[in-house]
């Protein structure tokens, strides 16, 4: 990290201090340690009200707009996006996201590739692309390599202590960084074989592909490995956002013998396969889920699934261990999910983000979808989750009314 980078203004610094401060105080509401307890009850199965989420994601720059932002040093104006999105969070959009009093700063660190890596087309300004697939032949499989990471130690411990050095009588900094997303793996594989080509080899070339999945496989449990023995996880049992939502609050993890050093045991997991959801369900337990067994094994609890709807696969999905939350995508069958999750899972349940992207709000579509949903998993450890929005047709309030929708439905049960 370089002089630029960590050189900001006295303005910036004072804006930074102001906007900390805002959070500062939403974090000391009596409101969050409320949260915060119904998110540990929920996550431990109890019987709770819906838990109600939105995260605009894409849509969050059209909530706060570049031409907003205040500060002109790069890293200020991310610090400025990151404090201004939790003030929104916590005076305007009002779900169920806990405002807590930190300020988290990730470690600089590069991460290489698996030897090989895709050249995309298109995708400019969060649009559509297509992509090269680089593993053409399977001969080329022994140009394959496990990715390694690089942690730049110097250069972290600068930017946790400017962050200290500006906002640390406001907000505690920590340092944290996500190592990853999904463990899932077959992202990875379309991206180096190609979509279309796999599906094709799943007859073709079942040996081969066989071969690519236990590769990533291994890549995935020795990264793992690297990150438990150099001290890098953190512990997700927080406000850290677990799965494809939901939060990771609870009291069943890290494991009782813990004693400071974070294992793979004490987290959270996650695995989904969105990608194969043109696959068979037999298909997906041959090619997908064996490979993700050994990984999803390692971790204290579990999340699964996405935008795939799991109903034709959940005879095979329940063979995770620990698994706790389960993802009910818009493209799944509500009633049918409910009846299999039952009170044994948490049912995370994705309204569909097109709903707030259409050039017209319908709010009494909206409210019909959600009141019709609502009743079909109250029996359910239900959270209603509404992410994947690419955008919100440039109107904000369109997620603030979408959680006053949510809440005042669930409410009715």
């Amino acid at each position: 990290m370089n002089d630029q980078q960590t050189t900001l203004t006295t303005k910036e610094r004072q804006l930074l201090r102001t906007l900390a401060q805002q959070v500062a105080e939403l974090a000391a509401r009596p409101i969050e340690a409320e949260k915060r307890d119904l998110w540990r009850r929920h996550n431990a199965l109890q019987s709770t009200r819906p838990v109600i989420f939105c995260d605009p994601e894409n849509g969050w720059h059209e909530i706060i707009r570049p031409e907003q932002l205040a500060c002109e040093n790069e890293l200020a104006r991310e610090w400025e996006f990151r404090l201004r999105r939790e003030i929104f969070w916590g005076t305007q959009m009002c779900d169920v996201r806990v405002i807590v009093p930190f300020f988290f700063v990730a470690h600089v660190a590069t991460e290489s590739d698996w030897g090989m890596h895709e050249t995309r087309v298109g995708g400019q300004h969060g649009g559509a692309y297509t992509w090269d697939p680089p593993l053409k032949e399977y001969a080329d499989l022994l140009k394959l390599r496990f990715p390694t990471i690089a942690v730049d130690a110097a250069a972290t411990q600068q930017r946790a202590a400017l962050a200290d050095e500006i906002l640390g009588d406001l907000l505690t900094v920590r340092v944290k960084t996500l190592w990853w997303w999904t463990l899932g793996m077959t992202w990875t594989l379309v991206n180096l074989r190609g979509m279309m080509q796999i599906m094709y080899d799943m007859v073709d070339a079942p040996d081969e592909l066989h071969q690519v999945m236990a590769f990533l496989r291994d890549g995935h449990l020795a990264k793992l490995d690297w990150l438990e023995q150099e001290g890098l996880l953190s512990l997700n049992n927080d406000g850290t956002y677990v799965g494809s939502g939901g939060f990771g609050w609870t009291d069943d993890l890290p494991q009782p013998d813990f004693i400071g050093r974070v294992r793979t045991c004490d987290l959270w997991g996650f695995g989904e396969s969105q990608e194969t959801v043109g696959v068979s369900p037999k298909m997906f337990a041959e090619f997908v889920l064996p490979y993700q067994l050994p990984i999803l094994s390692r971790f204290g609890l579990n999340c699964y699934g996405c935008c795939e709807p799991l109903d034709q696969r959940w005879e095979y999905v329940k063979q995770i261990p620990r698994l706790r939350r389960v993802s009910v995508s818009p493209w799944s069958n509500r009633a049918l999910m409910a009846e299999r999750l039952g009170a044994n899972y948490i049912l995370s349940m994705k309204p569909n983000p097109a709903d707030l992207a259409r050039d017209s709000f319908d709010e009494e579509k909206v409210r019909g979808i959600l009141r019709a949903d609502l009743r079909a998993t109250r029996d359910c450890r239900v959270e209603v989750i509404m992410k994947d929005n690419h955008t919100i047709c440039n109107d904000p309030h369109r997620v603030v009314r979408w959680v006053q929708m949510a809440r005042e439905e669930a409410e009715k049960l």
